[in-house]
């Protein structure tokens, strides 16, 4: 049954109006219903002027409209705004009748003007769903969207949010499993800019579709020359495409090689060694019992962090299973390459010339592969050096969050509505504090 209530000996209760805390807006009655808290409001408006021909204009009577406001004490709540009409005397004035007009809600508004942006801060700064906000709100799903996709927009175009970005990172990942291979790829643009302190508060800058070096040039023509005028690093993973985008649309930025790729390039050439040896020594894949196969993991260890358990343990199975020594020395030439991240700077510009110089003459042919490789990129190798140990890491942060949005929206199928969600939760609005820190 339901229950309402009004103050006594009053139009307007002080006390409701001060907890419903919107100024020009009175409530009348409370009633509980068994969907939430219905509230009754008005304004104190008594005089008003017509919009078009300025006269003072003569009372019509109200005309209820209904409002989801924010949820009050874990309930949804519904407001009855018996808005004023007002009928405008002068008749020469096109203007018969019109409406009163108060900041709680637009024209032709289902939710409240605070609902909207509640609704809309829940999806930029906490990790939640559309649907769920629905339910607070006790509305429909497309119904908070709506509302929510217009606010989001208006956030996202803000004047001056690409202000003052000196430092991107570049990275693509996949938002659509369905569809031909490749379709899903989008790009991803994030804002490296360190702070006074050095800090990295990485931010997402935008998603653009496809992966490939035209998409990523595109984007950065768009923003115009004032934008990229201003950008002074840029770092990337090994990804000849967006490379060649730097290159020509930002050509006085020192490209960055991410420092945790270059070594997952030496972490895969080992295991692209072992795999090879392997099928070479026992004619097939990894058992379990096989000597390589037993320590698949421990070669992925630097050698500083292995115990001498693991030392003794890696030393054995190499005897055994490795008569040529070329795993060995594929283990030996990771480690070196780990190195140059983990070495002063001067120390690291020498370990990767020596890297360079050595690896292409390699007789292992994937060592060999792998050093023609990093010879392409030596430039980018040595710039994170002189950029204060710049890499990619920031822009893996934000793909975390982006993953974070995808998976608790159960997907998405409107790559138009994905990418707003993305720039709304991981547009930097959020607490985060990324460090750049050495990741290798």
């Amino acid at each position: 049954m339901a229950n309402a209530t009004s103050c006594p000996g009053g139009r307007w209760c002080e006390r409701a109006d001060a907890l419903l805390g919107v100024d020009g807006i009175h409530v009348c009655s409370v009633t509980a219903a068994g969907s939430g808290l219905v509230l009754h409001v008005e304004t104190a408006e008594t005089v008003s002027g017509c919009p078009d021909c300025g006269v003072v204009a003569v009372g019509h009577g109200r005309r209820q409209v209904r409002l989801h406001d924010t949820p009050c004490f874990g309930r949804p709540v519904r407001l009855l705004w018996a808005k004023c009409v007002w009928r405008c005397p002068d008749p020469d004035c096109p203007r018969t009748t019109f409406t009163e007009e108060h900041a709680l809600a637009g024209p032709r508004a289902k939710l409240t003007a605070r609902a909207v942006a509640w609704a809309t801060d829940g999806l930029q700064r906490f990790d939640t769903s559309v649907s769920a906000l629905a339910h607070q709100l006790g509305v429909s799903w497309h119904t908070a969207w709506d509302a929510i996709k217009a606010e989001a927009a208006r956030r996202i175009a803000a004047a001056g949010r690409l202000a003052g970005v000196n430092a991107l990172g570049v990275d693509e990942h996949v938002w659509s499993h369905t569809g031909p291979p490749g379709s899903g790829m989008v790009t991803g643009i994030v804002d490296h800019t360190r702070d006074a302190n050095g800090v990295v508060h990485a931010r997402l800058l935008d998603l653009v579709p496809g992966r490939s070096g035209k998409a990523y040039a595109d984007w950065l023509k768009d923003r115009g020359e004032e934008f990229t005028a201003g950008i002074k690093t840029a770092a990337l993973d090994p990804f000849r495409g967006y490379a060649n985008a730097i290159r020509d649309e930002l050509p006085e930025a020192i490209t960055v090689l991410d420092a945790f790729h270059v070594v997952k390039l030496g972490s895969a050439m080992v295991d692209e060694v072992r795999r090879r040896v392997q099928q070479d020594t026992l004619g097939h894949r990894g058992r379990k019992g096989d000597p390589l196969y037993g320590i698949r993991r421990t070669l992925q260890i630097g050698a500083e962090h292995l115990t001498d358990k693991q030392s003794a343990r890696l030393d054995a199975k190499l005897t055994l299973g490795d008569p040529d020594h070329e795993v060995t020395l594929a283990w030996q030439c990771y480690q070196k390459l780990r190195n140059i991240y983990h070495a002063r700077p001067e120390r690291g510009r020498e370990l990767v010339n020596e890297v360079i110089s050595s690896f292409p003459s390699c007789p292992i042919p994937e060592v060999s592969r792998l050093g023609r490789t990093l010879k392409q990129w030596k430039a980018a190798i040595l710039a994170y050096f002189d950029t204060h140990d710049a890499a990619n890491g920031p822009t893996e942060a934000i793909n975390g969050v982006i993953e974070t949005t995808r998976r608790i929206a159960r997907g998405f199928r409107n790559f138009t509505n994905y990418r707003l969600r993305c720039l709304l939760a991981a547009g930097g609005h959020r607490p985060y504090r990324i460090k750049q820190t050495n990741h290798a």
